[in-house]
Parts: structure tokens; C-alpha cells; sequence
């Protein structure tokens, strides 16, 4: 059970959203243990469960707000976190998180004072955290905070970011503004809950950057943590996922795939990219600020489906200019790339041992300017050509310099790198 709540200290609203998970409990406990004042927290759950899951020492607590679905009508992520999110109670804060967490000790104080040294009357705390795996907990040392970075836009028009490690950490001394929002971890005040209201529509992809901009208008400042408050697990390899379950050989009267084109339509509507009669209602963006603004803000055009090099390199908003319209936009934002990379001879076929390939291409000092991971059955393809090359697509504002190749294995890790110079 959870300690009964001081009423002099301000409670905290924890949104969970869990899909057949077995880190649940695990997660609820570790949450629960760390906080400074476990008694300030109340936990709203969408328990997307199968037969054999259980709450165990939680099962019955009062703390606890749960929307309980069998996993077999279950619409989605963002479906689950609006049924999350109706469970809110007016609860002076609220960190929404995934279901496979591990924390920090004092993490609840920690995150208020980080918010406190915002100075933002409307904040938002929030990035990809750091890794862990829950069978080999000694990751739960790392330190070293993550911020957001620009990484792509898909075919399907989804604005996509990556976690990089946030630079001289150690002299940051407050949290450092940022254009993205995580959907696995984000604190903010508990009416954001209630004012930017996830969208039951949406299936997965999509979700954050709809979030971020959806924030931004109705007021929200967005910003990463300068410390780390606690790890999320990222490789699902434990556990089932929904689109593991839900398709048209399983019986799903509405298969996944259904549900992620409607999504991903209703995303570039809602950001200029595709023309649509849609009424977002509750769903849309604020009267704060508008979608102009927090594309000034963050250097993104998201109709032309570009980002102007200052937001590529991820230096910190806002941007510090403002093009004025589409040629503009055209001569100097991030362009997209083709490269011939031809690789050496004998590089091992991936088997068991090898799960994937990094493929990144770099500036003439060696900085990074985009990165891709090929999975095991297209560096199979890759390797059974006469010659071993591949055609690598990479967006930058300008030509990179080197391309690198470097294998990973689950059991050994990084394994020796391969680079050379870049074609043209």
C-alpha cells in the first residue's frame, strides 16, 4: 500500500499506460520506493491486460485509479493514454510515463525543483530517457542525461527525434529548453492533463510531435531535464506489443494497420502537410500561440517537411531566424541526400550474434549528421550482392564528408567499425 498523502505537500498524478506488460508492477513499485513522499502520489492506469496478469500488492489500493480492458480491445497508445488521462483529479502535477521504468532516488522533489528553475509559469519536463534493462540492472548507473534532437521526417510526414547525450551536463545547472515532447516521460502541471487531452484517434507514430506543438499553443514551454530523474526500457524484446496482437490472422475487427493510416492522415492534417475537413475540437492546437509560431519557434516547416540547420545541429531554441516563405526555405533548409556506400570485403554475415548495423554519415570533423540502423535481414540482403554496397538516404543542409558502419551484437556489444570517405 501507499502512505496516505500530507495535505501540505502537493500531490502528483501518475499516468500509466501498460500493454500486457510484465514490468507493471516492477515499474509501480521502483516509482513508489524512490519518491521522496510516496504518499503524494496517485497513479492512473489503462490495464491493458490478458488473463494471467495480476497487480499484486497493489491490487485493491485506493491510490490507485484503473481503467482495466482486455488487451483484445485495446484501440492503440494514445487511445490508452486518454482513458489515463480522464482519470486525472486535479492533482497539483502529473508525470506520464510507459509501463517499463526505473527511478531515481527523490525523484518527485527533484522533478519540482527542476521545474521551479524553469521559470516558466506553464513547463513542460521531458525527453527520451536513458536506457536500462531490466534483467541487467547495472545500467542504473549511467548518469548521464539525454536530450532531443531533430532526426527525420518519415514518407508518412511524422516528424521523428532521437535521444543524444546531453553535452558538459555537469556545468548545466537548470533545464535547458527544447522543441520535443517524450510520450514515455513528461511532468508538467496536473491541468495539462485536462487542456492538451491526448487523442484518442491517434494509434502511435505521430504522437509527440502533435503533442509538442498542441502544448506549445496552448501555452506550454517545453524543456529536458539537466539530470536523470529515471531509465525506460527500449527494446520490447520481453513483451508483446499491440501490433503484435491486433491483425487481421489474429481476428482484430479493426487491424492495426487500419487504425496507424487513419492516424498518420490525421496527423498531416493536423499540421498543414494534407488538406482535410476534420474538426479536432478538443484535440487541436490552443489560442496561446499558433502552429506558425512554434514552427518559427523551433525552425521547422512542416508542409515542406523541413528543418533549417540550426534546429538540425540541435542547438537550443528558439531559433534565432525566421524565413520568410518558401524559396527561402527551399535554398536553405536540410536537404535530402544520396550516397553510394561500397563496403570491404569480409565483413561477417549477421547471424544470432549480430542484431543490427549503425549507419552514419559525418561532417570533416567527424560529427555526426544523421544516423540509420539497418536491421539483420536487410544486411543479409546487403551482403548476398556480388559486391557489398548499399544506396544510403540521409537529410542534412549539406554533403557529409565519411560514411561508418559498425555492427552491433546483443552479446558483445559494438563490434569493430568500418568507415571510408563518401561518393561526390
Amino acid at each position: 500500500m501507499i502512505p496516505q498523502a500530507d495535505a501540505d505537500i502537493p500531490a502528483i498524478f501518475v499516468q500509466v499506460a501498460s500493454y500486457r506488460d510484465p514490468q507493471l508492477v516492477p515499474t509501480l513499485r521502483d516509482c513508489v520506493a524512490r519518491a521522496a513522499h510516496p504518499g503524494r502520489l496517485t497513479f492512473g492506469i489503462c490495464w491493458q491486460r490478458d488473463d494471467g496478469e495480476s497487480l499484486e500488492e497493489f491490487a485493491g489500493d485506493p491510490r490507485l485509479r484503473v481503467v482495466e480492458v482486455d488487451y483484445r480491445e485495446s484501440k492503440g497508445t494514445c487511445w490508452a493514454r486518454n482513458k489515463v488521462q480522464s482519470l486525472y483529479a486535479g492533482e497539483a502535477y502529473t508525470l506520464q510515463i510507459d509501463s517499463h521504468h526505473r527511478f531515481v532516488e527523490g525523484w518527485d522533489d527533484l522533478l519540482i525543483s527542476m521545474m521551479a528553475q524553469t521559470g516558466s509559469a506553464k513547463p513542460i519536463l521531458s525527453c527520451y530517457a536513458p536506457s536500462f534493462d531490466p534483467f541487467d540492472l547495472s545500467r542504473l548507473r549511467d548518469e548521464t542525461p539525454w536530450a532531443l534532437g531533430f532526426d527525420r521526417f518519415t514518407p508518412e510526414g511524422v516528424l521523428f527525434m532521437r535521444p543524444r547525450e546531453m553535452a558538459d551536463w555537469q556545468t548545466i545547472v537548470r533545464p535547458i529548453p527544447s522543441r520535443y515532447f517524450s510520450g514515455h516521460f513528461a511532468f508538467a502541471p496536473g491541468v495539462f492533463c485536462r487542456e492538451v487531452p491526448y487523442d484518442p484517434n491517434y494509434y502511435f507514430h505521430g504522437e509527440e510531435i502533435s503533442i509538442a506543438v498542441r502544448a506549445f499553443t496552448h501555452g506550454y514551454d517545453l524543456f529536458c531535464p539537466h539530470r536523470v530523474v529515471l531509465w525506460h526500457e527500449y527494446t520490447r524484446k520481453y513483451r508483446t506489443k499491440h501490433w503484435d496482437d491486433h491483425v487481421a490472422e489474429k481476428g482484430a475487427q479493426v487491424p492495426w494497420t487500419v487504425r496507424n493510416d487513419d492516424s498518420l492522415r490525421r496527423n498531416r492534417i493536423l499540421l498543414g502537410m494534407e488538406d482535410g475537413d476534420v474538426d479536432f475540437g478538443a484535440y487541436g492546437f490552443g489560442t496561446a500561440r499558433t502552429l506558425r509560431d512554434y514552427e518559427d519557434y523551433a525552425g521547422i516547416n512542416f508542409r515542406l517537411r523541413l528543418v533549417q540547420p540550426y534546429t538540425y545541429e540541435n542547438r537550443p531554441p528558439p531559433n534565432p531566424e525566421i524565413y520568410s516563405g518558401d524559396a527561402e526555405w527551399r535554398a536553405r533548409a536540410t536537404k535530402e541526400f544520396w550516397t553510394r556506400i561500397r563496403l570491404p570485403d569480409g565483413l561477417p554475415a549477421p547471424d544470432a550474434d549480430v542484431d543490427f548495423w549503425y549507419v552514419g554519415v559525418h561532417d570533416e570533423d567527424g560529427n555526426e549528421m544523421h544516423r540509420a540502423d539497418i536491421p539483420a535481414d536487410e544486411v543479409a540482403r546487403i551482403l548476398a550482392q556480388p559486391r557489398a554496397e548499399f544506396i544510403h538516404q540521409y537529410r542534412a543542409y549539406r554533403k557529409a564528408k565519411t560514411w561508418t558502419v559498425w555492427p552491433h551484437s546483443p552479446q558483445r556489444g559494438w563490434l569493430e567499425k568500418v568507415t571510408g570517405p563518401l561518393e561526390g
